[in-house]
């Protein structure tokens, strides 16, 4: 790191540069911070998850902020890898952290934070802000998929530090436990068998909404709706002119609850046979049918220069 494009006289920069050369000289295994070429106050880390507990194995990377006033005010942490114990991309809430700036004492470091944050993972969230409740399980399973890739974020100088730092971290690790290998493998497990299901019976939602849908298209109240439906075809000749045609009645009534019996609903197109007393509009279709019939014809005999009375007859 090019030490003389920074004013070594401010504080904090001071400060600054001090601790990344003990970080450097003196190396841990638990975790490994560096800060930006081009920014000192922004710095990226990593963690290995603490022994004997479900996140042992995993490496969890973040970013530090350091405010323009360190060491006198705290900096801020952010987790980047998925974890189930503190959200990622946010800015978690901790003693160590800027939101409780009356705990910070200025003889912390960033090495002293990193200790501290170690020691939270384990521990009950209580619902502080950026802070996660993932069951034992699934934290065993995040701390397998760490592992394999360090996370994306950021410019290309800020993704060249985290994979440095991922590679260091992969180097000091200790193996997965056997418990948490085996708890990935049955996740791994049920994630095939659901896509497998969903593959088998691609259109569940679909039929879903279809019987839904049907539901609502037919509810029960009281009584039932009964649909009435005649349908008379015509064939008519008249000399020159040929009319076939058919037309329909449709009369919908509501049915009481005793009289429901004498209907029965047919297949799926929902049709009602009708009592022997509905021929009033079986009737009522034949009239409508002769209707336009003689509307027709009346209309063929006037384009051809017929005659005929305003009563309608020929």
């Amino acid at each position: 790191m090019a030490e003389e494009k920074f004013n070594r006289k401010n504080p904090a920069v001071k400060r600054i540069l001090q601790e990344v050369k003990e970080m450097q000289s003196n190396p841990s295994d638990d975790f490994m911070s560096l800060p930006l070429e081009e920014n000192l106050f922004e710095w990226q880390f990593a963690i290995r998850g603490p022994a004997d507990s479900e996140f042992e194995g995993g490496i969890y990377h973040g970013r530090i902020q350091l405010p323009s006033e360190y060491p006198f005010k705290p900096p801020s942490f952010m987790l980047l890898t998925p974890n189930g114990r503190f959200e990622t991309q946010t800015k978690i809430c901790l003693s160590i952290s800027n939101h409780h700036p009356e705990h910070w004492q200025p003889s912390w470091s960033v090495r002293t934070a990193l200790v501290a944050l170690i020691a939270f993972m384990p521990t009950n969230p209580g619902g502080a802000l950026g802070s996660l409740d993932y069951k034992k399980e699934e934290r065993r399973v995040l701390a397998v998929k760490s592992r394999e890739a360090a996370p994306k974020y950021g410019t290309p100088e800020r993704q060249r530090l985290i994979d440095e730092i991922h590679e260091y971290m992969l180097s000091k690790a200790t193996p997965v436990p056997q418990q948490n290998l085996e708890q990935n493998s049955v996740e791994s497990s049920n994630n095939i068998e659901s896509e497998e299901e969903v593959q088998m019976n691609p259109n569940n939602d679909i039929i879903a909404d279809v019987a839904g849908a049907e539901i609502q298209q037919n509810p029960v109240v009281d009584g039932m709706i009964v649909e009435d439906v005649h349908e008379v075809q015509v064939n008519a000749n008249a000399g020159p002119l040929n009319v076939r045609f058919s037309a329909g009645l449709s009369v919908s009534r509501r049915v009481a609850a005793g009289e429901t019996s004498q209907h029965q609903v047919q297949g799926s197109e929902g049709t009602v046979p009708k009592p022997a007393d509905d021929r009033f509009f079986t009737w009522a279709a034949i009239g409508l049918t002769i209707a336009i019939a003689v509307l027709l014809l009346k209309k063929f005999l006037k384009s051809s220069g017929h005659d005929f009375g305003s009563d309608g007859g020929l």
